[in-house]
């Protein structure tokens, strides 16, 4: 990946980075992050969905997947994320990602 400057890259710099690397995760992570800061969360969904078929391991993809299909009321699509996010981040040894994912799968009732 193209790293670029100091804090997070703006849109126009995203855009240039999945160019280039259109399967880079963490250039996925980072367009879907922003496409949810500015409630497109349709979209958002869209690219958590190709940042976790990058790579699987991207536990945080998956929090914030749920957070996107909550906010477009897909309760079910996103407990279900949540539980799929939660095995792979117990498998991964992410014991942050297996506290976080599992505290909000509790609030969702899953």
């Amino acid at each position: 990946m193209v790293v670029v400057g100091l804090g997070m890259p703006t849109m126009e710099q995203l855009e240039k980075l999945l160019a280039a690397e259109p399967d880079d995760a963490f250039t996925l992570y980072a367009m879907a992050m922003e496409m949810a800061k500015r409630a497109r969360h349709v979209e958002a969904i869209a690219f958590f969905d190709r940042c976790i078929a990058s790579d699987e391991t991207y536990c945080y993809a998956y929090y914030h997947k749920a957070r996107s299909q909550e906010v477009v009321e897909d309760a079910d699509g996103a407990r279900a994320t949540l539980e799929r996010g939660l095995d792979v981040s117990r498998r991964a040894g992410d014991a942050q990602a297996v506290g976080e994912i599992g505290a909000y799968l509790q609030v969702l009732g899953g």
